[in-house]
């Protein structure tokens, strides 16, 4: 019954650092993006980039975890600034494509530097080190979440 607790708690210890680096990283980033465009928004960029484009609103909206409808508003900010573009699918009348502008793929590595200045001065070469030493873990452990949703 102790290895259950233990287990318990390092689980629950675990995403609890994670949930608050989250917080803590959501805010500096978010306060380093224009008016009106959020850390979420930036998300669809980025995955598009990772993941690559060409992908109909209802794979984005599942891989970013929200609802159609939030993933519509997104998309829809995104476009009317320019850094996406969405297109019919020429396989499914019905369906849509969305396609990384050259806007977009600017605005996110602008965004990147922003954000990457901004924390410099807080992040020193320990912080790097860590970083550097529990990136891959938690690449591991994020695709192991993801294929057991």
């Amino acid at each position: 019954m102790k290895e259950d607790k233990n287990n318990a708690d390092e689980v629950f210890g675990f995403f609890t650092e994670i949930g608050i680096i989250d917080q803590l990283a959501t805010a500096i980033f978010a306060n380093s993006l224009p008016d009106g465009v959020h850390p979420s928004h930036f998300g669809i960029l980025n995955h598009l980039v990772r993941m690559g484009d060409g992908k109909s609103p209802m794979r984005i909206a599942s891989a970013m975890q929200v609802t159609k409808n939030t993933m519509t508003h997104s998309l829809k900010i995104l476009q009317d600034r320019g850094y996406i573009n969405v297109q019919p699918d020429p396989e499914d009348g019905r369906g849509k494509l969305v396609f990384l502008t050259q806007a977009g793929r600017l605005f996110r590595e602008e965004a990147i530097a922003l954000v990457t200045k901004k924390v410099e001065p807080i992040i020193g070469r320990e912080q790097i080190e860590i970083m550097r030493r529990v990136r891959d873990d938690l690449a591991l452990m994020r695709a192991h979440l993801d294929n057991n949703r």
